[in-house]
């Protein structure tokens, strides 16, 4: 009996061992693979680290140009088949894209047996924003039948330099709430003109989409003028939001629980089929005003003398693409000698478009007595709303030059005419000249024993006791050694740490921000690499440097907020004090280190 006990004990041996060496005959097999090699800004990313035996000391690579939103997690597969052990071990992070390009998933480490295992590094390309609205909502989003971003276009078929309005609106269903936004990809308005309505706040409506009750706010409004014919397309904004959805589970006294959640919201592109302008009946003088006009010529004053100036205005006003086209030239007489006008504009700009007027002065100065008429103006337009061109043209205006001298020309004339009377020179012939009476020369004024002498004679003895003041007032500061120290740690201090107040508010945009204001200040004052960059490392080298135990616990627990804050709600309140402790610890390292 005990003879058989033995053989069966061998015979389990044996079978552990051959199946131990077909384990190692296998080989190590540690890879990464991405759920994308190509995504839309508004898409999530899954990467799965594999490795078909265990490991310890697993290193993920950094995630440059991505934002965390789970894990790692950590699942484990193992099986018998016929004698063979199949092993699987997988960490699991999903990301989501913060900007548009090609990002780099750098090599991940771990060890095995000893043996440090590398994966092969992925090149991620992030494009534009992708309108999918049949995708497959994920576990935690189930606002996707509630979160609408609507691109409203007031006209898709413009013609060519006609204004058209788009509204972005954000619709939520009422049985969710909204804490917070912020733009991921912005709209480009490649070939149109374009110029934001501002508005001072985002005010909550009432309204219905896709026949269901929702609120909404409109958060963005852009008046467009196409400069280019034919489709025209319009780039999508895209949104990240931060949900608070229901869940199936209530509190103590019944109400709902919300879950918090992030969703990225997308307009989707929109194209416009620009018309271009018509070429039949298409005036030569045309210089591209598209709406609907008005214009005036007018003149400050029609009667004067030679050499005495005059202010013409040619003035067009009315609604449309006011900003974009030449206003016509104003033509005159050679007589009459015309400066560069002066451009004008008096426009704003609302939802509907551009209205208002512009205008070119002219200062206009005749040179000659005479009548000179300034001929008419005429300005071409295209109206949108007949489809047709149409011409202004403005009266004549008569400029009468009652005093001066005649033109050369006019005298030519006059030599022609037989019969001529003579004018001879006689006494008072240039009476109307008028001389200046009492005119005096002008008196020089000594300068020696002036009050001018005097004040440039003392000026320097009285400065010498500024000068000394001044230079005692140097050399004290200079010898303050610990009020510097103090000022240059207020300055660093506030030199690393202006991004992080600037994002105030914002949860995850200030903890960055101040985790890196707080990496950078070791890294410039320790000199050591981020890649050495740890808890245990940190607190080494701070106690070497002779640094208080006080202020190396608060260094850490600024850090230690930093890393909770990804996962953990945040007020303002306790942002502002991390902040403040931030500022008083780096104020306090830098006068120790």
């Amino acid at each position: 009996m005990i003879q058989r006990i033995r053989t069966y004990l061998f015979c389990i041996s044996l079978v552990c061992v051959s199946v131990a060496w077909a384990q190692d005959d296998e080989g190590v097999v540690f890879e990464l693979k991405a759920s994308a090699e190509s995504l839309g800004v508004n898409e999530k990313l899954r990467l799965d680290f594999k490795m078909n035996q265990d490991g310890d000391n697993f290193n993920p690579p950094d995630f440059s140009g991505f934002k965390l939103i789970m894990g790692p997690t950590q699942s484990i597969s193992s099986s018998w088949i016929n004698g063979n052990r199949t092993y699987s071990k997988t960490y699991t992070y999903i990301l989501q894209p913060t900007d548009l390009g090609t990002f780099k998933i750098g090599q991940a480490t771990i060890e095995i047996d000893g043996e440090t295992y590398k994966t092969i590094a992925k090149n991620i390309k992030v494009t534009a924003a992708v309108d999918r609205p049949n995708s497959q909502p994920t576990a935690d989003d189930i606002a996707d039948a509630n979160l609408h971003l609507v691109a409203e276009v007031s006209k898709s078929d413009p013609y060519l330099n006609e204004a058209v309005s788009v509204v972005y609106k954000l619709y939520v269903s009422p049985s969710i709430n909204v804490s917070n936004f912020r733009p991921l990809d912005n709209p480009k308005y490649n070939n149109f003109w374009s110029q934001d309505i501002a508005f001072s706040r985002y005010n909550v409506q009432n309204g219905t989409y896709q026949g269901k009750a929702y609120r909404y706010v409109v958060l963005k409004r852009v008046v467009l003028y196409p400069q280019k014919s034919g489709q025209l397309e319009i780039a999508p904004l895209s949104l990240e939001v931060s949900l608070e959805v229901p869940t199936n589970r209530r509190d103590f006294f019944g109400g709902r629980i919300y879950k918090q959640a992030t969703k990225i919201v997308s307009a989707g592109k929109r194209t416009l089929q620009v018309k271009a302008l018509p070429e039949n009946g298409k005036p030569a003088d045309f210089s591209g005003a598209v709406g609907d006009f008005e214009l005036v010529v007018t003149t400050s004053k029609n009667t004067l003398n030679a050499q005495e100036s005059l202010q013409a205005k040619v003035e067009v006003s009315g609604k449309g693409n006011l900003k974009l086209f030449q206003l016509p030239d104003l033509q005159v007489p050679s007589a009459l000698e015309v400066y560069e006008p002066e451009y004008e504009e008096n426009v704003r700009t609302t939802i509907s478009g551009m209205q208002g007027k512009v205008s070119n002065n002219y200062t206009v100065v005749p040179e000659f007595r005479g009548k000179y008429p300034i001929p008419p103006v005429n300005f071409t337009f295209f109206n949108t709303r007949s489809g047709k061109y149409e011409n202004l043209s403005s009266d004549e205006i008569v400029i009468d030059v009652l005093e001066g001298p005649i033109s050369s020309a006019v005298s030519n004339a006059n030599a022609d005419i037989p019969d001529k009377m003579i004018v001879e020179n006689g006494q008072g012939q240039f009476s109307f000249l008028k001389l200046e009476p009492n005119l005096v020369p002008i008196a020089s004024q000594p300068f020696f024993g002036t009050s001018r002498y005097y004040t440039w004679l003392f000026a320097p003895i009285l400065l010498i006791p500024l000068v000394l003041f001044i230079r005692r007032k140097r050399r004290e500061i200079a010898e303050d050694v610990e009020g510097n120290k103090l000022r240059r740690a207020n300055k660093l201090a506030r030199k690393y740490l202006s991004t992080a107040k600037k994002e105030l508010g914002d949860k995850e945009a200030f903890y960055v921000a101040l985790e890196k204001a707080l990496h950078n200040y070791l890294k410039a004052k320790l000199r050591i690499e981020t890649t050495e960059f740890s808890k245990d490392k940190i607190k080494g080298l701070l106690l070497e440097r002779s640094v208080s135990q006080a202020n190396i616990d608060q260094f850490l627990a600024l850090l230690k907020n930093c890393e909770m804050a990804r996962y953990s709600p945040f007020s303002r309140v306790q942002m502002q004090q991390d902040y403040q402790q931030a500022s008083d610890v780096i104020s306090a390292l830098d006068k120790q280190l």
